[in-house]
């Protein structure tokens, strides 16, 4: 039986386009209480960016050890600098009774669910096939090639939802936001992460 609230690790992810980024930084203005995931990566620092708070920023030799010694829930290697989630840092959050907000790609949080299946996974689309092609369009980074390679993988990831435990559209971020609010407040609700109060009573 649990014993005492610890926190909820709360999964974000979805197709490009679908706005996680944007979601994310809304939903931890509306909800301060929340710790953002902290990543590790090989990469230098840019101006400005702080150890622990932007990123860990660690050696290769390093990353490749925490690899080995299985103290990353989910890793990837982009542009030749690796990139991942330390165990340690969302373990420690969710102890202190933090809920922990991850966003990540589709690939990153397959990982997050064979490391830790007790997540809570909430995969974010866009309101329409439509909608997601102006997404992508209004970037003004994209050629035409590389517009349809990444439309053409959105709409392959769009099949990953079912490995979800949510899905929330994001058609208004305010909306989105409320929907996640929703999830969270949902799952601190449920029996399984409340038995403590048994003992308590």
């Amino acid at each position: 039986m649990t014993t005492r609230k610890s926190g909820i690790l709360f999964v974000v992810s979805g197709p490009s386009g679908a706005g996680k980024g944007t979601v994310c930084k809304a939903l931890m203005e509306r909800r301060p209480e929340l710790c953002l995931s902290v990543s590790v990566t090989t990469r230098a620092p840019r101006p400005g960016e702080v150890h622990g708070v932007n990123y860990f920023f660690e050696t290769e030799n390093t990353f490749e050890a925490m690899i080995a010694n299985q103290e990353l829930l989910e890793w990837a290697k982009v542009y030749d600098n690796y990139y991942g989630t330390p165990r340690s840092f969302v373990e420690t959050k969710l102890a202190a009774g933090y809920d922990v907000l991850l966003e990540i790609d589709i690939q990153g949080a397959m990982q997050v669910k064979q490391t830790y299946p007790d997540g809570v996974f909430i995969f974010l689309i866009p309101p329409s096939a439509t909608e997601l092609e102006a997404r992508i369009l209004g970037r003004g980074t994209e050629t035409e090639e590389s517009f349809q390679k990444r439309f053409g993988a959105a709409r392959h990831e769009l099949q990953m939802m079912k490995e979800y435990n949510y899905v929330v559209v994001n058609d208004v971020v305010e909306a989105a936001c409320q929907r996640v609010e929703a999830i969270i407040e949902a799952e601190h609700c449920s029996v399984s992460r409340n038995l403590y109060l048994l003992s308590e009573w």
